[in-house]
């Protein structure tokens, strides 16, 4: 079971990666919000179609959900939905590198929500690994820009790095509640990986709906108008989203998470041997803290 969740969560981070890429395609006819709400609606119907396969087909029963699925995935789903709120809003602040490099702690705050939450176990060398790939993470994020680290210190407590900081947590919120609803379906988890992301999904396309209704009325047309390139988006956003939460359910929530930084890994080895892109020093010593962490995680998850 341990070595199953580590190609799951790569396939996660590689299949996130085409979604995000997908979604840029829509930010010219659509606003923030009708882009966030396509990977949600779009992505009702594929799950809908994967959870019959699994029942019909292959032959898993459908777990019987309780109260405290309920609780923990509409936590989970309200709390993803209110992390993008926040790293948009960072991004209003005029620093989008600050906002995005401290929504990177989602993986350390993951581990004490986990602790405090599931009681999910985590050695010391485990959060060393956690800690040192985060502090990778976020010096790649800062090294294309002017001042690095200094700024990044120096920004600590502006609006921008604020936000990026409450995204963090409600992300870091969001993995851990979508691994506890999971578990408490007590059955295989495939099939209890599949019905929490359903149940997300179905949830969080009921809010946006509604608030693009009040807020953004000509959006909800707009994105039917797009159904293309967004059905694209629903169908790699649901595959994504259920490899992390069939992984989450096997793994420590904030394990996985961190694992999935690999998906950073892969984007510099393409920027420096396709793209021959000139590597800075801070960045290479950000790679490597994040490939130093990744192989402690390994070893000792």
């Amino acid at each position: 079971m341990f070595e199953l969740w580590v190609p799951i969560t790569v396939a996660a981070a590689v299949l996130q990666n085409v979604r995000s890429s997908l979604q840029k395609h829509l930010k010219g006819v659509l606003s923030t919000a009708g882009a966030t709400y396509v990977r949600f609606a779009f992505g009702v119907p594929f799950v809908a179609i994967y959870l019959l396969v699994l029942t019909r087909i292959i032959g898993y029963d459908l777990p019987d959900p309780g109260l405290r699925f309920a609780f923990f995935a509409a936590v989970g789903g309200i709390a993803q939905v209110l992390g993008t709120t926040f790293l948009i809003a960072s991004f209003s602040y005029g620093n989008f590198v600050v906002g995005t490099a401290y929504s990177k702690t989602e993986i350390v705050q993951a581990a004490i929500f986990g602790i405090l939450v599931l009681a999910d176990p985590l050695t010391a060398s485990v959060f060393l690994a956690i800690v040192v790939s985060l502090v990778g993470v976020m010096l790649m994020a800062v090294a294309n820009q002017e001042g690095g680290v200094r700024q990044l210190l120096g920004s600590i407590l502006q609006k921008a790095a604020l936000l990026g900081i409450g995204c963090g947590a409600c992300y870091g919120i969001a993995s851990v509640c979508y691994r506890a609803a999971s578990l408490s379906l007590a059955s295989e988890f495939v099939i209890s990986a599949a019905l929490t992301l359903g149940t997300v999904l179905v949830l969080q396309t009921v809010v946006m709906t509604l608030y693009l209704a009040l807020h953004e009325p000509g959006q909800l047309s707009a994105v039917f108008r797009s159904w293309k390139t967004a059905g694209l988006v629903g169908l790699s956003g649901m595959a994504a989203s259920g490899c992390w939460l069939t992984a989450m359910t096997i793994q420590n929530a904030a394990v996985v998470r961190a694992l999935g930084q690999i998906e950073l890994f892969f984007a510099f080895l393409s920027s420096t041997l396709f793209f021959r892109e000139r590597v800075k020093p801070i960045e290479l010593v950000g790679v490597i803290l994040v490939v130093t962490g990744l192989v402690i995680l390994l070893v000792k998850a």
